[in-house]
């Protein structure tokens, strides 16, 4: 489980690369997931984008899969 730390846009997350708990740069990212121009503006999700800031690994998970 995350936990938040006193730095503004940081958590302490686990990083598999790291193998440790490390403070990551978390935010939220629209993506457009069609490769079809007329339907991309139909196809945007958001996603939560996580960064460690030891080794500089990101991670992306989609936040609603319907």
């Amino acid at each position: 489980m995350a936990t938040t730390d006193n730095s503004f846009n940081g958590m302490t997350e686990r990083c598999d690369e790291c193998e440790l708990d490390t403070l990551h740069e978390v935010n939220v990212q629209i993506r457009t997931e069609s490769l079809k121009q007329e339907n991309a503006q139909f196809s945007r999700e958001p996603y939560r984008v996580a960064e460690c800031q030891r080794c500089g690994t990101r991670t992306s998970q989609r936040m609603n899969n319907a």
